[in-house]
């Protein structure tokens, strides 16, 4: 890479399109300016959000789609701020998202001279949201730095990454290897373990496998597993699309339901594939895992934590599922007749039907969703009733097609992670399942959407409250305090966007609307309010 007459800034931009970048999130500041000079000579799209955290979860969503990193550039102080929240999602939900900054000059660094957006240690707050985060002191490290980045993304769990420059390093010449690095994927899990995990599930008489997000990649492995095992499959929700909905092998997302719970308690032998067995697929102090566990995982430290294994391997969980179709071809597994398949015909009914009256109304949205979307539609769930009741139950057919702020939990990630998932993903229609109280949280990201031509789909359930919370009050007979709160108009706040806005007075109607949302090609907010539905 030519480097010869370029400042730092302008040299970056040249080596994130050496990555392959196409896209970067963010808002230009008085510190980023000089970052911001090597965009429009470049291949990379800057996309203007309207806050920082909307940047961030752009990226998020961007990346969950493509399985790309995704970029954002932000300013120092409060750009990093602002945008923490949708870091934390996205190391909590293991997204992979280089997190450009500027950082005052170094001379200044610590020293709480009164600076602008100056922060005593910018870094001290990124640390605990991203897997690392350094400055770059030198011209020369920011490529050193750099491809680091971009290794951990390709080879170990991914993560985000912040890398903040000083202004002073952002103006000088650059120097040094600018080079592209030629990238290693992720680790292959050792021969010898492989073929020992074989023999366990060879010899288990009721094998059973869960996959999460970690295993995006072993869809296709992981059916020839599951077939030749006769092993269901429960996925979690960030696995939500790895096998074809009506594969007979398919639990679906059944860790949250008492008979994959049966099915956990009554496996003897289990293997997860890229999962951390978060709480938040399954809302228990523990899982009931009541056979052995083999688990396979990038990240060393979940091969050693809550279950403890009989066999951990670390490595990819693609090749490892790989490995082991190949490892069983021969011979024939031992498993019982009642197993497999006719457990999963058994119990598939009962895991996609919610089991209690809010969800069954939930369904009866969800069942519109079902009926009008095209097996490409990306949906993008805030943290909201009706998500969680379709996290349960609503099958995808495509991976990378389910987008929700899982580990985490924020409010607010819908609407922009959408957004993202609809730049990077510009054929497939896109929609935003979010509740009233939440969308409010990035709603100005609607003339985003507009103003980048990336259409998205709004589906706003309205229910006038918090509703979880205030649902969670009522259980626990606490007086109900500040769960109605006022709401403004829905329709002419994403109007004022300048996106088009609707509320469907039936479900017919919601499912005409939505219809013609999709054929528009325009971003549109379809309200839905809970007494339309009965």
């Amino acid at each position: 890479m030519n480097i010869a007459g370029k400042t730092v800034g302008e040299a970056l931009v040249t080596l994130l399109e050496g990555y392959g970048v196409e896209l970067v999130f963010g808002i230009p500041g008085v510190h980023t300016i000089s970052l911001y000079r090597g965009l429009p000579g470049s291949r990379i799209r800057h996309v203007l959000t309207r806050h920082e955290q909307g940047a961030a979860f752009m990226a998020d969503g961007y990346a969950r789609a493509t399985g790309k990193p995704g970029v954002c550039l932000l300013i120092t102080g409060p750009g990093i701020t602002n945008a923490a929240t949708a870091m934390g999602q996205a190391y909590s939900d293991s997204v992979p998202m280089l997190v450009l900054s500027a950082v005052n000059q170094r001379a200044s660094l610590g020293r709480g001279y009164g600076h602008l957006h100056e922060m005593r240690d910018q870094r001290a707050l990124t640390a605990s949201l991203t897997a690392w985060s350094a400055t770059a002191l030198t011209p020369s490290d920011v490529p050193d730095l750099v491809a680091r980045a971009f290794a951990l993304f390709k080879g170990s769990r991914p993560r985000p990454v912040h890398i903040e420059l000083p202004l002073d390093v952002i103006d000088s010449p650059a120097e040094g290897d600018w080079r592209v690095r030629r990238l290693n994927g992720p680790p292959e899990p050792p021969q010898g373990e492989i073929l020992a995990a074989a023999e366990l599930l060879r010899s288990a008489e009721r094998p059973l496998i869960v996959a999460g997000g970690g295993a995006l990649e072993a869809g296709p492995a992981i059916v020839a597993l599951a077939e030749r095992l006769d092993a269901p499959v429960i996925t979690t929700v960030a696995a939500k699309g790895l096998l074809p909905p009506r594969h007979p092998l398919h639990v679906g997302q059944g860790l949250q339901r008492d008979p994959g719970l049966k099915l956990l308690r009554e496996a003897d032998r289990v293997l997860v594939l890229g999962s951390e067995l978060g709480e938040t697929d399954h809302w228990l102090p523990r899982l009931p895992i009541g056979g052995e566990i083999i688990r396979v995982d990038l990240d060393p430290a979940k091969l050693v934590d809550l279950y403890p294994a009989r066999l951990a391997i670390l490595g990819d969980a693609a090749a490892a599922a790989d490995g082991l179709v190949r490892a069983l071809r021969e011979g024939k597994p031992a498993a019982k007749p009642d197993w497999g398949r006719a457990r999963v015909a058994a119990i598939r009914p009962e895991i996609l039907r919610p089991g209690y009256a809010l969800g069954d109304k939930h369904e009866k949205v969800l069942d519109v969703l079902r009926k009008v979307l095209p097996d490409d539609a990306v949906i993008a769930s805030d943290m909201t009733q009706i998500a969680y009741t379709a996290n349960m139950t609503y099958d995808m057919p495509r991976h990378r097609s389910w987008l929700h702020p899982l580990g985490y939990g924020t409010l607010g990630y819908g609407l922009p992670a959408g957004i993202g998932a609809r730049l990077g993903q510009p054929d497939k229609p896109v929609v935003v399942l979010a509740g009233d109280h939440g969308f409010l949280y990035t709603a100005q990201d609607l003339i985003t959407a507009v103003e980048e031509k990336a259409p998205v789909v709004i589906v706003l359930w309205h229910n006038h409250a918090l509703g979880a919370i205030r649902d969670g009050m009522i259980e626990r007979g606490v007086q109900q305090i500040a769960v109605t709160p006022l709401v403004p108009d829905y329709l002419m706040l994403a109007r004022a966007y300048r996106a088009k806005a609707v509320s469907a007075t039936s479900l017919a109607d919601f499912e005409q609307q939505l219809a013609a949302a999709l054929k528009s090609g325009e971003t549109t907010l379809i309200e839905v309010r809970e007494q339309i539905v009965a």
